[in-house]
């Protein structure tokens, strides 16, 4: 079977697919998320090789995968997905015992990493956020994120100052308080724009300098050594959350 579209779904439902290799958990995110609105669990799989089977026959919006799965680990899976269905959002379901495995996942383009012991507020949101286009980090997973983030070695930091570098200065500025962990809505507060116009600055952003999402862009500026917030300001030493509302 091969890929093309993503979505079948009518109505704005959001048309999902659960892939965990154990089934109480399965039923429970499907439970949380259906009795959000507006969401629809189209899709179970067992396996990493099931849930990109199921995902191209089912044509679902959004994947949630595990990690750790028979017959295909799920950030096989992701990448399988992610070449197949381009369009499709996935975001990774993980126990915290997984650090070395969330970089990896966030540098392929994965939306979204949600622990599994992570709120029903906070799959639901991250499942919508996902379907938006936005990137979703939990607030544990995105200290680890920052944690595992080493300096940089000197090339590194020069290839990721280099594209910054296309940036325009008012763009550079919003870069900045992205990688801060910033809303849109944030933002155009602290920069006194509309959130419309902040939108548009963070598109533009992301195609600039060729980022998936917020958060690859965030990891970008920090390789660069923007300071949060943009230039001008002073490096805090952390972000207190890279998680995103609207793009």
């Amino acid at each position: 079977m091969t890929g093309g579209a993503v979505g079948g779904g009518t109505g704005g439902v959001i048309r999902v697919l659960v892939a965990d290799d154990e089934p109480l958990i399965t039923a429970g995110i499907r439970t949380v998320l259906e009795s959000a609105g507006g969401i629809e669990v189209v899709a179970q799989a067992g396996d990493g090789r099931a849930a990109v089977e199921e995902a191209l026959r089912h044509r679902v919006d959004v994947a949630l995968v595990d990690i750790d799965m028979p017959v295909l680990d799920g950030l096989s899976a992701v990448g399988e997905l992610r070449r197949r269905l381009p369009g499709l959002r996935t975001v990774v379901l993980t126990a915290f015992g997984a650090e070395p495995n969330v970089l990896r996942a966030l540098q392929h383009g994965t939306s979204g990493f949600v622990l599994k012991n992570c709120t029903p507020e906070e799959l639901i949101h991250a499942v919508r956020a996902a379907h938006r286009g936005d990137a979703y980090l939990s607030p544990a997973v995105t200290r680890m994120v920052l944690g595992m983030v080493t300096p940089v070695e000197a090339r590194r930091r020069r290839e990721a100052a280099e594209r910054l570098a296309t940036l325009a200065p008012r763009e550079a500025e919003v870069l900045g308080l992205v990688a801060e962990g910033l809303s849109n809505a944030a933002i155009g507060l602290r920069l006194n724009m509309s959130e419309a116009t902040v939108k548009t600055y963070v598109s533009r952003v992301l195609t600039r300098l060729r980022c998936a999402n917020r958060v690859q862009a965030a990891l970008l500026a920090r390789d660069a050594g923007l300071p949060p917030g943009g230039p001008g300001t002073t490096d805090q030493g952390s972000h207190p959350s890279l998680r995103t509302s609207t793009q």
